[in-house]
């Protein structure tokens, strides 16, 4: 694998770097698309907008189309740009999302549209041993799909308590994790890549905001029904860490209604009520599927057994009960929730959305709440976003290759 540079390094002018981004982020939102717009949509000259393109084009992240070309037959013809992207020889990204039963692997390019992905499952793999061997399935992995294309860095997301600066698992039960230098031991076994590292509950915000709905830029809170449970808080394009990168931990957020024990001593915690874990477990005491799974649960009830879309349905309700805690406390433009039988079929997102607004006291739009806009693709393509964030904060310190 051709090695690739450090993703940032100063550029020693902040207002360049500031045009820089403006101009990518409108080519991000409007192109193909001539320099003139980019002037007129973003408030910079047409002299600045040049000279940004002039370094985006050199960097590799945009290219011109002049097969494109118009013009009203006075002046020069407008030659568009856009992000380099297709089969042109673009720029890509890795993202690995790392859960505990098995991770996913991704590649995306500056759009965030997820090109190529594989399953690295985790069976008999122990957790210590696990970073090393995630590393190389994923090397054998862009081994075979990249086709010589650049990259720009490798994204990894995970639950629980991750520190991005440092790239450190800080806590992860699940996976037997505490400060977990997990950016370097991945780095190690890529040789080559820059890593970064982020929770998961937020890379799906930032994705949201680089490339899901308007509203999503203003403020948004997402919601994480997995295995971990988590959330994320975005505000005005920015989400949320707090001291040491902590926040975000809504596992113990009370569910109300819920008297389902939690190992912390009291009852009704999000996470032991709608959690992945605890869902399947409901599903084998029951006698649904024949162990804890819950994608068993999902194509369960997606084959018609009624059982098994009743469970669903509870849980649905219950993240619904959550989620009207979250709107009440921070009264967000917009919802985003992450729970796997409701990015499959839209009728469980449904029952989310009446219970959080039956709960509610400040939402009465449902519409509000909204899955994320990859759908099913969400993990890779938010493990991709913890790479493609920043390059779109700081265009002009990514070097290409």
């Amino acid at each position: 694998m051709t090695a690739a540079p450090r993703l940032f390094r100063a550029t020693g002018d902040g207002r360049r770097e500031t045009n820089a981004a403006t101009v990518l982020r409108t080519v991000l939102d409007h192109g193909p698309v001539a320099r003139r717009t980019i002037a007129d949509r973003s408030g910079l000259s047409q002299a600045a907008v040049s000279r940004q393109c002039t370094d985006l084009v050199r960097l590799g992240l945009v290219r011109e189309l002049p097969e494109l070309s118009a013009g009203n037959g006075v002046g020069r013809p407008q030659i568009p740009v856009d992000l380099h992207t297709g089969e042109s020889g673009g720029p890509l990204v890795a993202g690995v999302h790392i859960g505990v039963p098995a991770s996913t692997f991704g590649l995306l390019d500056l759009r965030g549209r997820l090109l190529d992905r594989r399953t690295f499952p985790h069976d008999g793999i122990a957790a210590g041993d696990l970073p090393p061997r995630i590393a190389r399935g994923l090397r054998a992995f862009l081994d075979d799909v990249r086709r010589d294309r650049p990259l720009l860095g490798v994204g990894a997301a995970l639950g629980g308590w991750v520190e991005p600066g440092s790239g450190t698992a800080v806590r992860h039960a699940s996976l037997g994790w505490a400060g977990r230098p997990l950016a370097a031991e991945l780095a190690r076994g890529l040789d080559g890549p820059e890593v970064r590292v982020d929770n998961h509950a937020r890379a799906v915000a930032q994705s949201e905001i680089l490339f899901g709905r308007p509203e999503a830029r203003r403020s948004l809170v997402h919601l994480f029904i997995g295995n971990v449970v988590d959330a994320a808080l975005g505000i005005t394009g920015v989400v949320h860490q707090g001291p040491g990168s902590g926040a975000g931990d809504v596992a113990h957020l009370p569910v109300p209604d819920s008297t389902v024990v939690c190992p912390c001593g009291r009852s009704g915690c999000l996470e032991a009520t709608a959690s992945n874990t605890a869902m399947a477990r409901t599903a084998v005491r029951r006698g649904i599927v024949p162990w804890a799974d819950a994608f068993l649960v999902v194509d369960a009830a997606a084959a018609g057994d009624r059982r098994a879309d009743r469970l669903l349905r509870e849980r649905a309700r219950a993240v619904g009960r959550a989620t009207a805690l979250l709107l009440d406390v921070l009264n967000p433009d917009l919802v985003v929730v992450t729970e796997h039988a409701s990015l499959t079929n839209p009728e469980y997102l449904e029952e989310i959305r009446g219970a959080a607004v039956d709960h509610s006291h400040v939402c009465r739009d449902p519409e509000r709440i909204v899955s994320p806009h990859a759908g099913t693709a969400v993990l890779p393509v938010a493990a991709g976003a913890v790479v493609l964030n920043p390059l779109f904060r700081s265009p002009l310190a990514a070097s290409v290759r």
